[in-house]
């Protein structure tokens, strides 16, 4: 599975202007992050977050909601 740039270990991804979490092991759903990652510069402008534990359940624990 492809992962993006600095997040490889990461199942989970967030982007924190919408505050939507991506499961990057989901083909369709990785497509839809690449495409916002490229499209508004979110690793540029520090707009992407990870999980520890790498876990749905923290994301939401954290504010973010599925895509």
């Amino acid at each position: 599975m492809p992962r993006l740039r600095r997040f490889e270990h990461h199942r989970y991804v967030g982007t924190r202007d919408d505050m939507v979490v991506y499961d990057t092991d989901d083909p369709r759903q990785y497509e839809l992050l690449e495409a916002r990652v490229e499209a508004d510069d979110l690793l540029g402008r520090n707009l992407l977050a990870s999980f520890g534990p790498d876990e749905l359940a923290e994301a939401r624990n954290r504010g973010f909601t599925p895509r």
